[in-house]
Formats: C-alpha cells, sequence, structure tokens
C-alpha cells in the first residue's frame, strides 16, 4: 500500500488580493511541506480581505471582526491528521502586522499559511506550551527555507512582551 505521506502535494491558491504573493507562496509552501512531511496531500490556501475574512470568521467562530488565519481540515487520515484541507489568510491583517513587526508582507502571508498548515498536521496552540512549540517550528521551518523567523523576527532580541504582543493580536485564527 503506498503511504498517504509519500503522495505528492495538491496546491491550489486563490487570491482576491494580493495575486502577486501566489508564486512565491506557492514555491515556499511547496518546500515547506517537504520539510514537515504531514499526511496533508491536498491543500487550498485562500488569500482574502478583510471583509471576506470578517465573514468567515463570525460565521465559523462567532467573532466578529477579521483575524489573521482560519485552518478547516477537510479529510481525516485514520490517526485524525488532516490529508486535505483549506487555509484562509487575510493579507490586510498580514500587512498591518507585517508594519509592526518589521517583516516583509510576502513572509507575515507565508507565515499564516504555515500556521495553517502545522494546524492541519496537528499542531495546536491553545496551552502555553502548546503555542511556543507551534510558533518555535513555524519560524524553525521559515529559517531553513532561507525566509529567517518572521513569527519572532528578533528571537536573540526579544523580551517576553513581544511574544505575548503577538500573542494578544491573534484572535483565535484557527
Amino acid at each position: 500500500m503506498l503511504s498517504v505521506e509519500r503522495l505528492p502535494l495538491h496546491l491550489t491558491i486563490r487570491a482576491e488580493v494580493g495575486a502577486t504573493f501566489v508564486p512565491y507562496l506557492r514555491r515556499q509552501l511547496r518546500r515547506a511541506h517537504a520539510i514537515l512531511r504531514p499526511m496533508l496531500i491536498d491543500f487550498s490556501l485562500a488569500v482574502v480581505n478583510d471583509a471576506r475574512m470578517s465573514d468567515l470568521h463570525i460565521r465559523f467562530m462567532n467573532i466578529a471582526g477579521p483575524t489573521d488565519v482560519l485552518t478547516f481540515p477537510l479529510d481525516l487520515h485514520d490517526g485524525g491528521e488532516a490529508t486535505s484541507g483549506e487555509v484562509i489568510v487575510c493579507l490586510p491583517e498580514a500587512r498591518r502586522r507585517a508594519k509592526d513587526h518589521g517583516v516583509p508582507v510576502r513572509d507575515e502571508v507565508l507565515l499564516y499559511a504555515l500556521h495553517g498548515m502545522l494546524h492541519l498536521a496537528g499542531f495546536d496552540d491553545r496551552t502555553a506550551r502548546d503555542f511556543a512549540r507551534m510558533h518555535r517550528t513555524e519560524d524553525d521551518i521559515l529559517a531553513r527555507l532561507g525566509v529567517g523567523p518572521v513569527f519572532q523576527p528578533n528571537a536573540r532580541k526579544a523580551s517576553r512582551p513581544a511574544v505575548a504582543n503577538r500573542r494578544t493580536a491573534s484572535r483565535g485564527g484557527r
């Protein structure tokens, strides 16, 4: 029997906004998938505006206003890990946060897409320990891609409040 993780990734990217980021996202997400090696074989990414994200955020999480990323597992492997899923990222939120944290917008969008991929691979960020593990993994993968850390770009210099500010800014984007 062919192992699910050995199948090639089917990647679909739809950009209501930010179409110029699509080639970069496609290249980097394929490379991130090869590093992570999740059970995920069908990954859909949508890049949307504030209005669309706000609609989705209220509909699926009952929280008003936009968020950075929403993740939807569609099909699960017997072990519970997603084999198919969709991630929605909000470009205006990425622009705001990229400016606040001094990182390129395309890398902030990539961070959100990777965050969703990690959720689909079974990572969670609901406890402080899981939060730290997930975001270390994100920055580790981004560093391996040659992008460098994005969640905590000044990791060597950052103090706890920098992480807390990032965490507070994220309003349940699962």
